[in-house]
């Protein structure tokens, strides 16, 4: 497989770009984008100028050799939680959809666009960037309040979680609801606007003739380059509102609540990395740190192995899916009695998205702060992990707290940081 990968001269922002290449799409009948903006393979964004994801299950890339950092291309997509759940539920969207790209652009670290390409996919450096130099279209959406769950059903499936872990059930389980509501307009001018505004590390749009997927997640499920595996798993929530919230940060790190939850998660997730890593290979090299995202502080830790050589990225998703911090530990306990607890499907929400390259690897977020729309309809999961220490109470302020950022941002529809 030949990789290229050459520079562009233009200065256009991956916001910018993603709604000029949208509108070029539409005005000719083809797919639309999909992007990947925040900390992607070491890079600032990646686009998919046009790309026909389809439903389909998770694909698999033979691997090639290219220049470091080069992406080329590969398989956008994602995979949900519904793939999961043992009540076998649905959610409005397929259960997975990916599409194969074999040209990119992709914005480097220093913030350099190049044009990346397998086998000589896609235009001319000069095509893309007369393209790229195109005027920004208008594009805005209209969304009504989300509608909420009863405070009171968050709070009783809380309650029968904490008897549940009393009972020696399991040590914790995350415990989620459904915000819905209408939605109408362009879902890439939502995605332009929030990764403008909120600066999410692990951003994600795909669409297609099925809906969209618009997600503002901060969180990284996996990321495989080469034979070395890296997840990243957040547990442990408190509000960033403003100055007067400043002293969280400090809080959080000294939860009791919250430093439990990520210490149980972690372990999860070692135990989930060593069924198919290297003996003696796996480690936490960051433990506890507390990091912000969009109206909250979260603790985060990092567990990094290397994979056995027979190690497929399927197998490696066997033994790791769907992500521990949104289910629980033990985590097939955890499923079950989430499917037991929460009264819909979770959908894409608690999934992950992201893209296998034959070239980068593999990096996959958690969809969280999500936002998935079809057929007029637009919905955002939220949730938090519950433990024995948990008060209903502020599990559900929790809730609020975290789906504020997202509320906000789908209630005013200005392309806020995006050049007009």
């Amino acid at each position: 497989m030949r990789v290229t990968s050459q520079p562009l001269r233009t200065d256009v922002t991956p916001s910018r770009a993603l709604l000029v290449l949208a509108a070029h799409a539409a005005a000719r009948g083809l797919p639309p984008p999909a992007m990947l903006s925040g900390d992607w393979f070491g890079s600032q964004a990646v686009i998919a100028p046009s790309l026909t994801v389809s439903p389909r299950a998770f694909p698999s890339a033979a691997e090639a050799d290219g220049p470091p950092g080069v992406i080329g291309g590969g398989w956008f997509g994602y995979l949900s939680y519904d793939l999961a759940d043992p009540s076998h539920r649905t959610g409005s969207l397929p259960a997975a959809a990916w599409g194969w790209a074999d040209h990119v652009l992709r914005w480097s670290a220093s913030g350099t666009c190049h044009l990346d390409s397998l086998d000589g996919g896609g235009p001319s450096v000069s095509t893309m960037e007369s393209l790229l130099a195109g005027p920004v279209p208008s594009a805005s959406w209209t969304a009504g309040p989300l509608r909420r769950p009863l405070p009171s059903e968050h709070r009783d499936a809380v309650k029968a979680c904490v008897h549940a872990i009393e009972a020696g059930e399991l040590f914790q389980a995350n415990i989620c609801g459904r915000f819905t509501g209408s939605f109408s307009g362009s879902p890439a001018a939502l995605f332009a606007s929030g990764v403008s505004s909120l600066a999410p590390r692990r951003a994600a749009f795909l669409s297609g003739s099925w809906g969209s997927v618009v997600s503002f997640s901060p969180e990284l499920f996996l990321a495989r380059h080469g034979r070395s595996v890296r997840s990243t798993p957040i547990k442990g929530t408190l509000p960033r509102r403003g100055p007067a919230d400043d002293g969280n940060e400090q809080l959080l790190r000294q939860s009791t609540k919250d430093v439990a939850e990520n210490v149980m998660i972690t372990d999860l997730v070692r135990n989930d990395l060593g069924r198919v890593c290297e003996v003696g290979s796996v480690t936490v090299p960051s433990l506890l740190r507390v990091r912000p995202a969009p109206g909250v502080w979260h603790l985060d830790s990092t567990v990094t192995g290397v994979l056995r050589p027979s190690v497929s990225d399927a197998a490696l998703l066997d033994a790791t899916f769907p992500p521990g911090s949104v289910t629980g530990a033990p985590k097939i306990r955890a499923l079950d009695l989430i499917a037991s607890l929460e009264p819909c499907g979770r959908g894409v929400y608690t999934g992950a998205i992201g893209l296998l390259s034959p070239v980068a690897g593999l990096e996959l977020n958690v969809a969280i702060r999500t936002f998935e729309i079809a057929a007029g309809s637009i919905a955002l999961g939220v949730g938090g992990g519950i433990t024995a220490d948990s008060d209903p109470e502020a599990e559900w302020q929790e809730c609020l707290h975290k789906a504020a950022p997202l509320e906000h941002l789908l209630a005013n529809p200005l392309l806020r940081g995006v050049e007009q």
